[in-house]
């Protein structure tokens, strides 16, 4: 569903914008929070417009499409947008660590290690974005600059988790030491 929900509210936000417009668009701003591939953003351009939630605005050569949201597309964005239904959380990184007593704890902490650079190359790509972008004082501005500065926030908090749990790891006996006294 998010994937769906970003593209609408991309047309809604830029209107009269292309597929290519759309993709860049996203590589740059929502791909930080919701990457997609090229196939993916124009399969569900695709299906947007078959079920009438866009309609295309214009055609250009080599049949580029310029998309526009339909009053029923923004009426789905907005409901989406003001539903209070929690959407499920799911987190891998969350899960793998659930499932590492399946390895030693030097495999873990080794597992962690790696967690925590790609957590801190991630928040450190989110600084650049947020120093690089000319933001301006719109609401789509505003939003956005609230969404990176949650990014930013989060992965801080997961880097200090992660020092933890690496400090919990070293502190206790490694699972195959336990499992050869018995």
């Amino acid at each position: 569903m998010s994937l769906r929900m970003g593209a609408l509210g991309l047309i809604a936000q830029y209107p009269d914008s292309s597929g290519y417009d759309l993709l860049k668009m996203f590589n740059e701003s929502l791909a930080n929070v919701w990457p997609a591939t090229q196939s993916q953003l124009y399969n569900e351009l695709n299906r947007l417009d078959a079920d009438g939630l866009v309609e295309i605005s214009s055609r250009g050569a080599r049949g580029r499409k310029n998309y526009r949201i339909t009053e029923d597309g923004r009426g789905e964005l907005r409901a989406w947008l003001t539903s209070s239904d929690p959407e499920p959380f799911r987190n891998p990184m969350l899960l793998r660590v659930f499932l590492l007593s399946e390895v030693s704890r030097s495999e873990a902490d080794g597992i962690l290690d790696r967690v925590e650079a790609t957590s801190r190359a991630w928040r450190d790509r989110l600084d650049a974005v947020a120093e690089d972008v000319p933001w301006d004082d719109t609401d789509a501005d505003l939003y956005a600059r609230i969404a990176l500065e949650y990014g930013r926030r989060s992965l801080t908090a997961q880097i200090e988790w992660l020092d933890w749990a690496h400090r919990e790891i070293g502190a206790g006996t490694d699972q195959a030491t336990r499992d050869n006294r018995r």
